[in-house]
């Protein structure tokens, strides 16, 4: 049987994972530019995996400047077959408090300027993905039950808005998201979700809630200090739910999404480009004739 694999997108935190073995740091290129930043590989109860901080090591890039199609690519390139993208949000419920965990199931885009970032398709080859449900659910269930086991408190499902940013939201937006019945808001999971429906890999989002958004009239404001000190809170609980998920990844197996973009090309094979059949190569090489 393949070895399972596990690739994680967050805060770089996440790289300081007691029992990770063999660690590496490894530099990617790809079609589509440098990853945010190196990938740290390794081993854990048999699992390879790749850590990837979505903003770089310090912080240094703003949701609207991710390279979202390198960093899923990279994934690809290290052989991961599925991703957990683990993420900071806002809450848009009472019930979801500071602290908790949502394991989303789906999202809704209010981004704008990110039309390139937000596929590996156009410029020489269409394909049209299924994304009616935009996570991997068998991966999505794996992530709930290791998060319960780490000890959080794991909310079942939940809509997440993905906002444009670096803004958060004025108070008029957040009512109104809040009245669409979303459940928290962020900034940079739902292009990940998208691009790795398009790279066959299986992905799912471990939200962490760290604060209620402006509609809530009876706590402070957002404010990135208080995010900060949540996350802060919440850094070693982010990493015994990694831990929790290489654990039941080992007795799970390997997981992944191949085939899910079989049916999805557009273009006549005879007609894809020279270029864009060097770019597609090692995501969906198989179906490109």
């Amino acid at each position: 049987m393949a070895d399972a694999t596990l690739g994680i997108i967050g805060g770089s935190g996440l790289y300081d994972l007691p029992g990770l073995e063999n660690r590496k740091e490894v530099a990617v290129e790809t079609p589509f530019g440098p990853p945010s930043d190196v990938l740290v590989t390794g081993t854990m109860f048999g699992v390879r995996m790749a850590f990837l901080p979505r903003h770089g090591r310090g912080h240094r890039l703003a949701p609207h400047e991710l390279p979202f199609r390198a960093n899923i690519h990279a994934m690809k390139q290290l052989g991961m077959g599925s991703v957990v993208g683990v993420s900071a949000v806002g809450s848009m419920k009472e019930a979801l408090q500071p602290g908790h965990l949502v394991l989303i199931d789906q999202f809704l885009d209010r981004t704008r300027g990110r039309t390139e970032e937000s596929t590996f398709f156009g410029d020489g080859c269409v394909a049209h993905a299924h994304f009616a449900d935009p996570v991997w659910e068998p991966l999505r269930q794996l992530a709930l039950r290791a998060a319960r086991a780490a000890g959080a408190t794991a909310h079942d499902g939940g809509t997440y808005l993905c906002m444009e940013g670096p803004l958060f939201s004025t108070r008029a937006e957040s009512r109104l998201y809040r009245s669409w019945g979303v459940d928290v808001i962020g900034m940079t999971n739902l292009q990940e979700a998208k691009l790795a429906r398009e790279a066959e890999l299986a992905y799912t989002t471990v939200a962490l809630v760290t604060d209620y958004d402006c509609w809530h009239d009876s706590e402070a404001d957002v404010d990135v200090s208080a995010v900060l000190a949540v996350l802060k809170q919440n850094a070693d609980l982010a990493r015994r739910v990694v831990v929790e998920l290489a654990r039941a990844m080992a007795a799970n197996g390997p997981m992944s999404a191949a085939g899910c973009m079989q049916h999805a090309l557009i273009t006549h094979k005879d007609a894809i480009s020279a270029d864009a059949r060097r770019r597609l190569q090692l995501l969906i090489g198989q179906y490109l004739g």
